[in-house]
């Protein structure tokens, strides 16, 4: 993995500049794969059409005998892994001073990539189809054009191994770390008892391997989702169905709110697990290195305000303060709007935030009574030493 350490280096040679930020739309998404047409490396198919008539597109590359199937996506609002793709599109296309990695996927592997599976969710930034379905949990049902087309994909291409690609909350954290899971992992269950078997456990191990090469890069800031089977995902199922398949999101990382950073580190892991499957250093993994992932839990707040000191009824007392940001989406579906929340009261020793400030010498106002649930409106002060102003949660 030393080549992987220092192609990241080199990242900003191939990282997609057409797209800053969460919000890009299909059409910039068509502008990307435009290039491949004329690249006979790649194979552009379009393979059905979302609620919305807009087109959903597959693409091939490579030519051994390993194939790997990668979605991403399938909720409007998760692009992170998107951006990661456009990436990979872009290295898988200029073969350079890495040229041994791509001629090993491209001699090893088939990769079959969907990188929109609901571009009518990402016009609106939304996590629901344009018929406000859930994809992912309309595997049985089939109601939507768009899983009918990931679960038809999935029985034509048969992979070996499937990618399922999502973004998670920041509010995880890696385990009692203290750091917030920016990435997750997990091998999804194919039944009730969470029975392991060969197909799994290699899906466990290649995220073993994926783990490994990411903690050179964030440290302690990699958690594992808890097994819970899901008879209605798409990623539970593909299991049962024989793929060995990957649940990849992208957490929160520190003054990364547009993920820009996220998407290396996401980029990173999609390629370490693909070379492992390619020169299957992945069968020297084992579950228990899987295992050893720290379990996700929430943990974690946007600000954590601590020791901070109140008043009732003449009794003055301490409690720690937990806000979360709430996301709403402009009009234009185009950027986002936080408004900070009061999501927990009391003693959050336990407890983390991105930012947190220390209000033991400071004075804590409500400009209004602070209420669970509620926006936050409050002032951290010392005088005329301001530490923190917050206004119906802005």
């Amino acid at each position: 993995m030393d080549s992987l350490n220092i192609l990241m280096e080199n990242y900003q040679a191939f990282e997609e500049k057409r797209i800053k930020d969460r919000f890009f739309k299909h059409a910039d998404l068509l502008i990307i794969l435009d290039k491949l047409k004329t690249n006979t490396d790649f194979m552009l198919k379009e393979v059905g059409q979302s609620t919305k008539g807009l087109s959903i597109n597959l693409i091939t590359w490579g030519k051994g005998p390993k194939r790997v199937f990668l979605w991403s996506q399938m909720h409007g609002d998760e692009a992170t892994a998107t951006m990661s793709i456009a990436d990979l599109l872009n290295f898988l296309s200029n073969p350079d001073q890495f040229g041994q990695i791509q001629d090993l996927l491209a001699d090893k592997c088939t990769l079959y990539i969907l990188p929109m599976v609901n571009p009518d969710g990402a016009e609106v930034f939304d996590r629901r189809n344009a018929m406000d379905i859930d994809i992912n949990r309309d595997f049985r049902r089939q109601q939507s054009p768009e899983a009918r087309i990931l679960r038809n994909l999935r029985d034509e291409i048969n992979p070996h191994f499937g990618f399922n690609l999502h973004d998670q909350s920041t509010l995880w954290s890696a385990g009692n770390t203290g750091n917030p899971a920016t990435i997750s992992f997990l091998a999804p269950a194919y039944d009730k008892i969470l029975s392991l078997n060969s197909t799994r456990e290699q899906a466990m191990k290649v995220i073993a391997i994926m783990n490994s090469a990411i903690q050179k890069t964030i440290p302690d800031q990699v958690g594992r989702f808890e097994d819970e089977y899901e008879p209605r995902a798409f990623g539970d199922n593909f299991q049962a169905a024989g793929t060995s398949t990957i649940l990849i999101e992208a957490g929160g990382f520190y003054n990364d709110p547009e993920k820009q950073h996220i998407r290396k580190i996401f980029f990173k892991a999609i390629l370490a697990g693909l070379i492992s499957i390619a020169d299957e250093s992945y069968l020297k993994a084992t579950t228990e290195d899987y295992f050893l992932i720290p379990e996700n839990k929430k943990l974690h707040f946007h600000i954590l305000l601590r020791n901070c000191k109140l008043e009732k009824n003449g009794i003055p007392y301490k409690l720690d303060i937990g806000l979360s940001a709430e996301e709403k989406v402009t009009k234009d579906a185009g950027s986002v709007k936080y408004t900070y929340m009061v999501t927990e009261l009391g003693d959050l020793t336990d407890y983390f935030g991105y930012e947190e400030f220390n209000c033991e010498y400071f004075t804590l106002t409500e400009t209004k009574k602070i209420k669970i649930d509620e926006p936050a409106d409050l002032i951290v002060h010392n005088g005329t030493n301001i530490l923190l102003t917050l206004e119906n949660g802005f």
